[in-house]
């Protein structure tokens, strides 16, 4: 099948044909087991002269959509993820339908939307109008942004241009406690290294930075450039660094300041006593897929030093044109091929506001602390962690088993829930101990799921 121009005047039928299995997905939401742990996809040979459109579609619906995960409804806990709100997949429809390049400005208003939402979240987030940044692909791309503008800032420090002369001979340190997988991946990408990382000690039975010790390491220190990466909501125990006083030492050492705040950043929504001094980072990693209920993929990175950014990005060339005082996005990213990510969260924000969006965060956090009683009341369950704010760590009863014994018991349960179909959980590692991670960050999750995670988890112990 050759596309045509043609095709276009089937556009109701596309509609309708799109209507209708949205609807269907969306109606068999709770039906659907949360997680397909035995997809497989049949192995398809390559179509040389193509299907037709309705041939391909049942090749599609017969194969595809029964064995996707209910990774947007309100039981996907395994990992910090949104169920994307209607206003925002709305928004996400319309950005395949207006297929817009956000590289460069100059040929429509798609770009200025982007600065806008970024201005918006800011604002949304109470970090001074020094601040701004990039809608990226996630937290991942947004700490590789970070990597980098660290690396610039320690090559300023000591007269080198790392992004034109590379990091041969460059003098730095860099100190962390918890970092997440994605920031030592980000570390190894920028040329730094994986294991290139100080370990700063973290405070008893939690994964929180111990300042006295980063104080210690800081000191001791006889690198030219030092960097600090802190975390606001430690992937694990959602602990959080003291920002205030890592702020500090910072400014006392001269440091560079990165903080992954990826879905720990909207605990500014609900008081902001845990984010203290996030606004005296230089630069902050944030999800918007995760809390603020976007589709996936989107991340954004923000920060205070916006030439570190340019400088490590930028490259002139004939057909590109760069402006230092107000960089395209080309300049200030990894791609240059960019999505109309920004639209999905520049319409949630505008339809939701800040109160509608604190009012699903807030309501989270209630069910987490909730459903982290209900484990401790458990006979057949042992809460691992205080709640710290929308994770719950716990295990099944381990009384009497040795550690090999409890690991295995852990993974044999955690494998029969998941199994189960009612809700989709992940393992974690808590001080030595295998355990079961639960977060809630749905717009839509209620206490009666709460109740049905219960009933499975009770159900399952009733089975060993």
């Amino acid at each position: 099948m050759i596309p045509r121009k043609t095709d276009w005047q089937e556009l109701e039928n596309f509609l309708a044909t799109f209507s209708l299995l949205t609807k269907n997905f969306f109606h068999d939401l709770d039906e659907r087991a949360v997680a397909i742990t035995h997809a497989k996809l049949p192995d398809l040979p390559m179509s040389t002269n193509g299907l037709d459109f309705q041939s391909a579609l049942e090749v599609l619906c017969d194969h595809v959509i029964p064995q996707l995960s209910a990774s947007r409804g309100p039981r996907y806990w395994g990992f910090v993820t949104g169920g994307a709100t209607p206003v925002a997949t709305f928004a996400d429809w319309l950005v395949s339908t207006f297929d817009q390049n956000l590289s460069s400005s100059g040929d429509s208003v798609a770009t200025q939307v982007e600065k806008q939402t970024i201005r918006w979240l800011c604002q949304l987030f109470d970090l001074p109008e020094s601040f701004s940044g990039i809608v990226t692909t996630g937290a991942t791309a947004s700490n590789f942004l970070g990597a980098l503008c660290s690396r610039q800032f320690a090559g300023q420090k000591q007269g080198i241009d790392v992004a034109k002369e590379g990091v041969a001979g460059l003098s730095v340190e860099i100190f962390s406690t918890t970092p997440h997988a994605s920031m030592l991946k980000t570390l190894g990408m920028a040329g730094l290294g994986q294991n290139c990382v100080t370990k700063v000690k973290s405070l008893p039975n939690s994964e929180q930075m111990d300042v006295i010790d980063l104080d210690n390491k800081l000191s001791e220190s006889t690198v030219k450039a030092k960097v600090i990466i802190a975390s606001a909501g430690t992937v694990t125990g959602t602990d959080f660094d003291d920002l205030e006083s890592i702020s500090e030492l910072g400014e006392q050492y001269q440091c560079w300041l990165h903080v992954d705040a990826a879905f720990g950043i909207f605990e500014r929504l609900i008081g902001g006593e845990k984010t203290r001094g996030l606004e005296r980072a230089n630069s902050i990693t944030l999800d918007c897929h995760k809390w603020l209920n976007v589709p996936y993929d989107c991340g954004v990175f923000l920060t205070r030093n916006l030439d570190m950014l340019f400088n490590s990005l930028n490259v002139p060339a004939p057909y590109l044109q760069t402006n230092q005082t107000d960089p395209d996005f080309l300049s200030l990213g990894v791609e240059n091929s960019r999505r109309f990510r920004a639209l999905p969260v520049w319409l949630s924000l505008l339809t939701y506001g800040k109160k509608g969006i604190a009012d699903w965060v807030n309501r989270n956090v209630k069910l987490a602390k909730f459903f982290a009683k209900e484990i401790n009341k458990s006979q057949d369950y042992e809460l691992l962690h205080d709640c710290q704010l929308n994770v719950v760590l716990f295990r099944p009863n381990c009384e009497g088993l040795s550690d090999i014994e409890a690991t295995q018991k852990t993974k044999k349960f955690l494998k029969a829930i998941n199994l189960d179909g009612r809700v989709f959980l992940s393992p974690g590692l808590w001080q030595g101990k295998q355990c079961i991670r639960a977060a809630l960050s749905n717009w839509e999750t209620q206490t009666s799921d709460v109740d049905i995670v219960m009933q499975c988890l009770t159900d399952v112990a009733n089975n060993f």
